[in-house]
């Protein structure tokens, strides 16, 4: 990339599409009922603080503006040019455009990439044009672009003004659907909270997703990104926005559409079967320190939650109710979502108790009655000066709170003080029904950093994702020792890396000792007497297996034998091995039988590749043998990993109590799992053109030490020879 199309793509060359000021609507239109009439009507309401310029060809002004015939009529320069034109009509627009030096389009058209072979061509002669005249441009196909700060109504979507405008803002939204954003933007204003930004980026044909993110993350009026993402079309970027984001503490959030397994595809080894696309997208979104919203109540929740400007300091979670029913029933969505609900000390209860009278319960859920709700609100302080001071409680959650209690009420006065002293998290979440659902004091709760959220946006959930956030970003800021791997020299591979193949168990275990990945000691046997003479050299016992790249799963072969104990059962096993394998793969290529040392029982494990359509390399790790395939107990990251990404693949399976000891058996060697897989990441990284798919199963772990009994590699067409520069 050249130094200009660097510079055309950087964030700063985004400020006329965002902050113009000046906007020619081309296709401008009198009729009330057509796009260009309600695009310029849009500008008019929103207030938007620069010049308007409707241009058409007939028409001497439109609601009180003035009309040029042209871009080229017009006398003074224009940042932003808004397409209200049919498809036809958007290329001569934008060579127009070019001429007039435009910084910028909004270009609403569909029927480009997504019509077929004929639009993705009109598409890109479209690219062309904006990237030889560094025009930045969001869409075509898409409903636009709005700026509240500055009242740029870049949408033709009457919806977007239909709803109000509310105080609290600071979280920008960009959506890969028109529609949904939309849907999601007027949720949101209806629940209190406004969009600064709002960007349909529809076919990203020059500015896509990540570009969109990267503004936002320099933009000082944007707190929370969020978005909704049907597929990442610059993974790397985004991950690396992703981790500028959280170093700034400006949390991403995102819904990301397509959790079913359809996407998952039949592979060669584990790994691939294993890894469909959406349980690669949750290890991107986990890796990257990025929040998964699973629907769009989580994007408002999140960030209404975050924009109190504190965050929970841990998972121990108390709830205040005077409702036992509703305090159990938000007690179990709070464990459900992964939050602590503590028995509370007995100095807090003690405490709690003084104040309560006598028919109330002090325990977690404490329960208030219906008391605090009809004759004594002064009842939802008591409990909680006790709680401010347990060391033990991170979060406060309160499912009513008194209407009486309006912004010039003491008590009101009195609730924030207490919080405002402490970092406890405290936030109220009411029962969602019409015109109860918010209390009076919640202005002035929210000025004042409390948020107060209806149970239909399920903020218990979004609890959860901030608390997640939260353990991320300080985990991020610890030492960068902890982040960082020592760096692994890519080895010479090519002669061993022939396209197109799947390579034997042999083949691939001598990769993986390329790159100091301990194996069996092993030899390959083309007879049954030099198989016995090899076993006496390794030393009994034994293990025998076929070696053939066409049949890489030889339990299904039967085509391996264990813990031969002498030559007799060397020499009986050899013959049984070639026999089976032939008959379960007439044409197999088989390069021998391999003796192998029997390995000592240790703890199986699987480490694994797969190169991701959209992401990449991606390493898989679990429990291995059986267990991979009964209990699929596994997670994913992306290549390359560092080390703080290993540990927390270890920390991520369910199993893990295994690895570090159970029954008085001793924790086995979780450093030496984690170099396995830091070499197992440069690997597949440094050749990631080529290798496709790769399994160890099982790698055995031992108290003090590792090795891998078996291995596959699948190879790719393509063998890259160039050296890979891995960040």
């Amino acid at each position: 990339m050249t130094k200009d199309n660097k510079l055309n793509n950087s964030y700063e060359t985004l400020e006329p599409l965002f902050n113009p000021k000046s906007v020619a609507i081309l296709g401008a239109s009198e009729s009330k009922y057509k796009i260009g009439y309600l695009q310029v009507k849009a500008l008019l309401d929103g207030q938007f603080s620069g010049e308007i310029y409707p241009i058409n060809r007939k028409a001497k002004e439109i609601e009180g503006l003035k009309c040029y015939p042209s871009l080229s009529d017009i006398p003074n320069d224009i940042d932003l040019a808004i397409f209200c034109l049919g498809a036809e009509q958007v290329q001569q627009a934008l060579e127009d455009c070019a001429q007039k030096k435009v910084k910028a389009a909004i270009i609403f058209a569909a029927g480009f990439s997504e019509t077929g072979e004929e639009g993705v061509k009109q598409q890109e002669t479209l690219t062309e044009i904006a990237r030889k005249n560094g025009i930045r441009i969001v869409g075509p196909n898409c409903v636009g672009l709005v700026n509240l700060s500055n009242g740029l109504i870049g949408t033709f979507s009457p919806a977007i003004l239909s709803v109000p405008l509310n105080d609290q803002r600071g979280v920008g939204y960009v959506s890969q659907s028109g529609a949904f954003g939309v849907l999601t933007y007027m949720a949101a204003a209806q629940n209190g909270l406004s969009f600064n930004y709002f960007v349909s980026v529809g076919n990203e044909m020059e500015t896509e997703f990540s570009d969109i993110i990267e503004y936002m993350i320099h933009d000082p009026k944007t707190s929370v990104i969020s978005g909704y993402l049907e597929g990442a079309k610059n993974p790397d970027k985004l991950r690396s926005l992703a981790k500028e984001a959280l170093d700034r503490n400006k949390p991403i959030v995102v819904m990301k559409t397509g959790r079913s397994i359809a996407g998952s595809r039949a592979a060669a080894s584990h790994t691939g079967s294993l890894a469909g696309s959406d349980k690669v997208y949750d290890a991107f979104f986990k890796q990257s320190g990025m929040v998964r919203a699973d629907d769009y109540e989580d994007i408002i929740s999140f960030s209404k939650l975050f924009l109190s400007k504190k965050l929970p300091n841990g998972r121990n979670t108390v709830i205040i109710t005077s409702s036992g029913g509703r305090g159990i029933n938000e007690a179990d969505r709070c464990e459900a979502y992964g939050l602590n609900i503590i028995p509370l000390s007995s100095k807090t209860t003690t405490e709690i108790k003084r104040f309560l009278p006598n028919f109330a319960s002090a325990s977690n859920p404490v329960d208030l009655t219906a008391a605090a709700s009809v004759s004594n609100p002064e009842l939802f302080i008591a409990p909680l000066r006790a709680l401010i001071e347990d060391p033990d409680v991170d979060n406060i959650i309160f499912t009513e709170f008194p209407f009486s209690w309006t912004a010039e009420n003491p008590l009101l006065q009195e609730f924030i003080d207490i919080c405002s002293r402490s970092n406890k998290f405290v936030f109220i979440t009411t029962f969602p029904l019409d015109g109860m659902s918010l209390p009076p004091g919640t202005p002035e709760l929210v000025k004042n950093g409390i948020p107060v959220i209806p149970g239909n946006l399920n903020p218990i959930r979004g609890l959860a994702k901030l608390v997640e956030y939260s353990e991320y970003y300080r985990k991020n800021h610890e030492a960068n020792v902890f982040n960082s791997s020592k760096k692994i020299e890519k080895q010479r591979l090519q002669s061993l890396l022939e396209p197109g193949t799947t390579l034997s168990e042999s083949q691939a275990s001598d990769i993986l000792e390329r790159y100091q990945i301990p194996t069996t000691k092993r030899v390959i046997a083309e007879n049954a007497e030099k198989a016995s003479q090899h076993a006496n050299k390794i030393g009994y016992p034994v293990v025998l297996k076929v070696d053939s790249p066409d049949i890489p799963h030889k339990t299904e072969a039967d085509a391996i034998r264990l813990n031969l104990k002498n030559d007799q059962e060397v020499k009986k096993a050899f013959n049984e091995i070639k026999r089976n394998a032939l008959n379960y793969k007439p044409d197999a290529k088989i390069n021998g039988i391999s003796v192998q040392e029997m390995l000592p029982d240790g703890v199986e494990v699987i480490v694994g590749a797969s190169n991701d359509p959209v992401f990449g390399p991606v390493i898989m790790f679990g429990l291995g043998g059986i267990f991979v395939e009964i209990y699929k107990d596994i997670s994913f990251r992306i290549a390359p990993l560092t080390r703080k990404d290993a540990l927390e693949m270890i920390e991520d399976i369910k199993g893990k109590a295994i690895l570090k000891g159970t029954r008085g058996k001793s924790s086995i060697d979780i450093e030496a799992i984690i170099d396995v897989l830091l070499k197992v990441s440069a690997l597949v990284t440094d050749y990631k053109d080529s290798i496709e798919e790769l399994d160890i199963n099982p790698l055995i772990v031992y108290e003090n030490g590792i090795k891998a009994a078996d291995a596959m590699i699948v190879v790719g067409n393509k063998v890259d020879d160039k050296a890979t520069i891995r960040g």
